[in-house]
């Protein structure tokens, strides 16, 4: 679907975020994840790049000036982050992009934490959410963005942008076990 590039830019986007992971973090995380938003935004200035850019900035300045994080701030980073890439891109939910994977998983994420739950059970609600999230828009057609122009013929197709924050979800949670 679309034009094919999202795995150049994913690719793109992991080999800048490894490059700048190597950096001192310092003593301002919010400044340091906003710094790995420009990062990626250099690296990989496609549609999804500049997404994921977008994320990382949203995210850091709910942290900004903060040396360590709490569970209740990685909730609140990943709301900014659904809320930095709903504007940047302009999509709704229902229009079958990355954010009918995120906003599930973002939900799912503070409502464990909310709960009382662990790092490792919120993150596997995380997990489980983004998944249905991505199921969930998989016999729609996608209304908006290159995946768009295709029509019909995007109907019970995985979403692209989905299945990407799949993997990442999958990737954040195995990295935290």
């Amino acid at each position: 679907m679309g034009d094919g590039d999202l795995g150049i830019t994913a690719s793109k986007v992991a080999d800048a975020l490894d490059a700048y992971a190597e950096q001192d973090a310092g003593d301002d995380l919010g400044k340091y994840l906003a710094a790995g938003g420009m990062a990626v935004n250099r690296a990989a200035s496609s549609t999804l790049g500049t997404l994921f850019a977008s994320g990382l900035m949203s995210a850091g300045k709910t942290v900004r000036g903060q040396d360590n994080l709490s569970n209740e701030d990685l909730a609140g980073m990943l709301d900014a982050a659904f809320e930095g890439l709903k504007a940047r891109g302009k999509a709704k939910l229902g229009d079958k992009t990355i954010l009918d994977a995120l906003h599930p998983a973002s939900d799912a994420f503070r409502t464990a934490i909310d709960e009382g739950h662990d790092i490792n059970a919120a993150g596997q609600a995380m997990l489980a959410a983004s998944i249905s999230g991505r199921d969930a828009v998989t016999p729609l057609r996608n209304r908006i963005g290159r995946a768009g122009w295709v029509g019909e013929r995007t109907e019970g197709k995985v979403d692209p942008g989905c299945e990407a924050w799949v993997v990442i979800a999958r990737a954040i949670t195995q990295s935290n076990t």
